[in-house]
């Protein structure tokens, strides 16, 4: 499922334009990514959590020549599915 098919999916269970659904899809997008670049964490209860989490520096290796190159520590966002979505979601498979 693309953004645009899930733009025509929420216009069409609320009855509102898709062109205002997806102002409100970029929307919430753009203040997700703006949270975590601010350091921030989003929890959206019953769906799941964005946070940013610290990976440590190691010993990487290039493929080709086997040599072995130092990668820096950095920082990188994940999600994480709340415990809900995740019965629910496996709730439809079982049905299936």
């Amino acid at each position: 499922m693309t953004k645009a098919d899930l733009v025509k999916m929420v216009s069409e269970n609320t009855g509102i334009i898709r062109k205002d659904v997806s102002v409100v899809v970029d929307s919430l997008l753009q203040c997700i990514k703006d949270s975590l670049a601010e350091g921030h964490h989003i929890e959206i209860r019953g769906f799941g959590t964005f946070r940013l989490k610290t990976r440590k520096a190691r010993m990487g290796r290039n493929p080709k020549t086997e040599e072995k190159i130092p990668v820096p520590a950095r920082t990188v966002p994940t999600f994480k599915f709340s415990r809900e979505f995740k019965l629910s979601v496996v709730d439809l498979n079982v049905e299936e």
